[in-house]
């Protein structure tokens, strides 16, 4: 157990991103409701112990397509819209009624790529934030599908959750994913594919071995990923790349054990998100 391991026990404020391919069932592509619910419960009791806690979670385009009757994911930019329309109201009304069950307040926070580039409304939205941390509420972020188009969007929600963890100066960053962990090559194809544990420093040796996406539901692969951990440890917060299949892992990972990939924060001192993000994202 290495002691940058025993350190995300001690993290106070904490950002949790779990993929669309994590909330469903492989086969209908309908919600896991044991898997929502184990993950509600674990953030509660992170809550519990006195920790700012933020959820960046897909699905709502996923979920309205479905309550649509749509059997692939929309690929025209208006329909996603509608999708999201549908699913984001029928998504949070799910995780309100399971947080209400730990006698916790959540709300919904949706935003759109312009809170990065309007000094205003990014001030705005950390003063948010801010204010639903002081309240004990749990933020549940996401991107504004109904809104963005491809000139205004995050892209995905690894980028989301890395911007978010950078306004909210959060100091642990975990992606839940369709994969372990960052490996050598991809799993899904390499069968002698090593799990990395920890990685100290993203170099250019690491971003060859990003992948595209491996599942249909998720809009990111691994490249996204390392560009969310640029993003991530530049702000001073540690990251780990884990599986969403298993929500109990959350608390292995908490208590110190080997979970994932963990990245090493390495805070850079005159941080500016917007140029950060151009570069990462590239």
């Amino acid at each position: 157990m290495s002691k940058m391991r025993e350190a995300l026990a001690r993290k106070k404020r904490i950002v949790i991103k779990i993929g669309s391919s994590s909330l469903v069932h492989s086969n209908t592509q309908n919600l896991d409701y044991i898997k929502l619910e184990k993950l509600v419960r674990f953030l509660c009791d992170l809550r519990n112990q006195g920790k700012d806690v933020i959820l960046v979670s897909s699905g709502a385009i996923g979920v309205g397509a479905k309550s649509l009757g749509l059997f692939e994911r929309p690929r025209t930019t208006s329909l996603k819209q509608a999708c999201a329309a549908v699913g984001q109201g029928q998504l949070m009304m799910i995780y309100q009624k399971l947080f209400s069950e730990y006698h916790q307040v959540s709300a919904q926070v949706l935003l759109t790529f312009d809170v990065i580039t309007s000094e205003e409304r990014r001030q705005n939205s950390i003063n948010t934030f801010n204010e639903l941390f002081q309240l004990g509420i749990i933020p549940v972020v996401n991107e504004n599908d109904t809104v963005a188009t491809e000139e205004i969007e995050f892209g995905d929600n690894d980028t989301l959750s890395a911007i978010v963890a950078a306004l909210v100066r959060a100091d642990c960053l975990i992606l839940m994913s369709d994969i372990d962990g960052l490996y050598t090559d991809d799993p899904h194809y390499d069968k002698d594919a090593t799990l990395i544990s920890e990685v100290e420093e993203i170099n250019d040796e690491l971003k060859a071995m990003a992948k595209g996406a491996a599942t249909s539901l998720g809009t990111g692969g691994m490249a996204t990923k390392l560009a969310a951990a640029s993003i991530a440890t530049a702000v001073g917060a540690d990251m780990v790349i884990m599986n969403g299949e298993r929500i109990e892992l959350l608390q292995e990972l908490f208590q110190g054990k080997d979970v994932g990939t963990l990245f090493h924060a390495h805070p850079e001192l005159h941080f500016n998100i917007e140029e950060y993000i151009k570069e990462a994202c590239r």
